[in-house]
């Protein structure tokens, strides 16, 4: 059966894609008719990612099939390095933590630590198996993995800590600390010791009544919960506690607390000097007093237990390579880590941070969405971890991160020339010289009205012991200067108080 023409219908103006564009089948009992369509035509044109992809990896299977022009491969050199310290970053590299409790539960090993951690917890009498009383609310708690290696990249213990819904960051004015401590340790030629303290937080008591969720993997009945008898990772009071029952200890061995960094420990006897470094659960020692160190160290594994990694190579995510001439501080591990988890890899890369004539605005384009948001505000955490022994990105990340309460879609790409940046020397860092001479040093610079949105200015220091840096900031001062002099003397200011 053929349709009806229209009324004043003209095939010469038939622009119809098919000559048949329907099968329509009729019935003469009902009279109805019935649709069929047939699968459209499809286009044979060829077909390319748009060109501001190109220098991204994305998750466009097209795109994957695509072999790279930028292999990470390329930028990654390892001929630097003595034959120790590589055989270090290459086992360090090959493994990888597991980030939540299903990834760990696939592997046996992760499987004892968890057991081992629990039997910890059990044989400390960590809590007690109660009902939840009215009017009482649990709090969540979650596995953290770690991987603790010794001085030669080997695998020492895989650790699984128990903690209370979220895990500890990095200490970031801790590292200058350190940073002062290595280049004093490279000045003298002081050895490099680390320690660890196993189940740390555990050491502290709880004097505040609280009740936790049951672990994940951890069965109990219904409606019980776990009644926290003693301190537990991630609470706010088991920090505290752990550093009162440790600084304690070491108060009653004769050191002495620095008053200007809390996680320092001093002990003098003649001319010699023992020097020690606590975050959370890890411990550095340095000095020129060798049986103080060995004796210290005993004292210790009696009293909590402790570690002893060897020498430091790998401490909180920075690489540590000792040599007759200096320590290099980097984070190539954490760099490529990184750059992996952006799916960046294959990005091609820049020679700068930032580009010259960019300036970053509020107002300057489109907003990101919710997820897009979370995932901005993640990468730069995680860049401004990475300043502290990449002093070259710091303005850049600076400038990003006072937008993190509204990104929008130009900061978002600026964050990504910084990881191209870094992609094109992942091992970079700084070097702290065995020749410096024992006197700080500093300078300080800034840049006036550089903000488009407040007009504050940007104060730039850098701080050397001998010619080793050891600090460095860039920050946008607080209030507006009304001259170039004014923002230079706030500079100064800033950088006085640094020394």
């Amino acid at each position: 059966m053929s349709l009806p023409l229209p009324p004043n219908y003209d095939s010469k103006c038939d622009l119809s894609f098919s000559t048949t564009p329907y099968t329509i089948e009729t019935t003469a009992t009902t009279n109805v008719e019935n649709v069929v369509d047939t699968p459209p035509r499809r286009s044979t044109r060829s077909r390319r990612p748009p060109t501001y992809l190109e220098d991204f990896q994305t998750d466009l299977p097209a795109i994957h099939n695509v072999s790279s022009n930028y292999p990470l491969r390329n930028y990654v050199s390892y001929h630097a390095l003595s034959p120790g310290f590589k055989h270090m970053i290459l086992s360090i590299s090959s493994h990888m933590e597991p980030r939540n409790y299903n990834e760990a539960s696939q592997q046996t090993y992760w499987q004892l630590a968890m057991k081992s951690e629990l039997d910890a917890l059990d044989a400390n009498q960590t809590w007690q198996i109660t009902s939840l009383p009215p009017g009482k609310k649990t709090i969540g708690c979650r596995w953290i993995y770690k991987i603790k290696y010794k001085s030669d990249g080997t695998v020492d213990r895989y650790k699984a800590r128990f903690a209370k819904g979220y895990t500890q960051l990095e200490g970031l004015d801790f590292l200058d600390t350190l940073r002062l401590l290595l280049a004093l340790a490279a000045a003298y030629n002081w050895s490099l010791t680390q320690l660890d303290v196993n189940n740390a937080f555990l050491h502290g008591d709880l004097h505040e009544e609280v009740y936790m969720q049951p672990p994940p993997g951890f069965l109990l009945p219904n409606n019980s919960v776990c009644k926290l008898q003693r301190s537990l990772y991630g609470l706010k009071q088991a920090g505290r506690q752990w550093y009162e029952k440790l600084s304690t200890f070491l108060i009653s061995q004769n050191y002495i607390l620095s008053a200007a960094d809390h996680s320092l420990f001093l002990k003098r006897h003649d001319t010699n000097i023992t020097i020690i470094l606590v975050y959370v659960d890890d411990i550095v020692f340095t000095g020129n007093d060798r049986v103080e160190i060995l004796n210290i160290t005993n004292m210790l594994d009696q009293t909590f237990k402790i570690k002893n990694l060897g020498n430091l190579t790998y401490f909180l995510g920075l690489e540590v390579a000792c040599n007759s001439s200096g320590i290099h501080l980097s984070q190539r591990k954490y760099t490529i880590d990184l750059l992996h988890e952006m799916g960046m890899e294959d990005c091609a890369p820049m020679p700068t941070p930032m580009s010259h004539s960019s300036r970053l605005s509020s107002t300057k384009g489109t907003p990101l969405n919710e997820d897009e948001t979370s995932a901005y505000r993640k990468l730069i955490g995680r860049l401004i971890y990475l300043t502290k022994t990449r002093p070259d990105t710091a303005f850049s990340v600076n400038n990003l991160s006072q937008f993190v309460f509204a990104p929008t879609k130009f900061h978002q790409q600026a964050a990504f020339r910084i990881l191209r940046y870094l992609k094109s020397n992942p091992g970079s860092g700084i070097f702290l010289s065995s020749s410096s001479p024992i006197h700080l040093k500093a300078y300080s610079d800034s840049d006036w009205a550089t903000c488009p949105d407040s007009r504050k200015s940007i104060t730039g220091f850098s701080v050397f012991l001998g010619e080793s840096l050891i600090s460095w900031k860039s920050k946008k001062q607080q209030t507006i200067s009304k001259s170039s002099s004014e923002a230079e003397y706030r500079a100064l200011a800033s950088t006085t108080c640094e020394l």
